[in-house]
């Protein structure tokens, strides 16, 4: 099973050679494909070869470029996920409208319990408020309750003045790890044969990544926590190699102790198994153990 979350940072050649990952900068270094399940190309002084590049497609391994900046701006998705990408699709399609709203509604209500859940942890009188939302849930959100619970729990978590929309290190964090969790999600969506472009609530015809967009959202407080503890008064590579890194925590799920990355493959694979067969039953959420997750966290 892949695990490693290989990142390339300074100036390097990439190329394949006998199933390993060859990266010849000041010294040559050797990773078996087997192993990697996100490759992010940090520097722009990084050169790959063509054949490297179509053997991380056919593994279906993530590739993430940065800008000048260091900061994720593409990702390479493979023409075809699966052997019956074809199939997957048309059933995409027809996925049932209600059913879908259901799911939608159940991701929502997830996403702000796990809100909740941290604003407990962390002894906030906000999180009774959290519960009164959650308690107000109706079918698709319609009474946008995610959009309150976020003002309330942002300003709880990094204080009354903080908006999503300012240019400070708390916020390039936070984009910078839900840029990473998205690609995650991208690599699952796409591996189960899916297209991004087709969400069950997000419907933007400039966003490429409605579906994964819907399904990462009970994942954002992961990231949401480790800003919290990080505190990050600028973002640079310790910082950006430590949210990357929060892929490789360990959370529950279907019982089971799990890293994130493998976990969100679970999580995915309900939620179609669920749009597939009607039944929004079948959908594996996580749980987040927070001490555990704090000890992770010491930044």
């Amino acid at each position: 099973m892949s695990w490693r979350i290989v990142v390339i940072s300074s100036r390097a050649k990439l190329d394949l050679k006998l199933n390993y990952l060859v990266v010849r900068g000041d010294e040559t270094k050797k990773i078996h494909l087997s192993e990697i399940s996100i490759l992010l190309i940090e520097s722009t002084a990084v050169s790959l070869t063509a054949s490297l590049l179509s053997e991380l497609m056919k593994r279906k391994i993530k590739v993430i470029f940065c800008d000048e900046k260091r900061n994720p701006v593409s990702e390479l998705i493979p023409y075809y996920g699966s052997h019956d990408t074809s199939a997957k699709i048309k059933k995409q399609v027809k996925w049932n409208k209600h059913t879908q709203g259901l799911i939608w509604t159940e991701i929502v209500s997830e996403k702000i319990r796990n809100q909740k859940q941290i604003l407990t942890y962390l002894e906030l009188g906000e999180a009774a408020l959290l519960a009164e939302y959650l308690e107000q849930m109706q079918f698709r959100d319609e009474s946008n309750r995610e959009g309150h619970a976020a003002k309330v729990y942002f300003n709880a978590l990094f204080g009354y003045h903080f908006t999503r929309t300012a240019d400070t290190p708390v916020n390039a964090a936070l984009n910078y790890g839900y840029g990473i969790l998205l690609s995650a999600f991208n690599r699952v969506v796409v591996s189960n044969g899916y297209l991004t472009q087709l969400g069950l609530f997000h419907d933007n015809m400039f966003n490429a990544f409605n579906l994964s967009s819907d399904l990462m959202e009970p994942f954002r407080p992961l990231i949401d926590m480790a800003v919290f503890w990080m505190k990050p008064e600028k973002l640079e590579h310790e910082e950006k190699m430590y949210l990357v890194n929060i892929l490789n925590a360990e959370i529950n799920i279907d019982g089971k102790q799990q890293y994130v990355n493998n976990a969100i493959k679970i999580y995915c694979k309900s939620i179609f198994e669920a749009l597939n067969e009607d039944d929004i039953g079948l959908i594996r959420f996580y749980r987040n153990e927070l001490q555990v997750y704090e000890d992770y966290c010491v930044f």
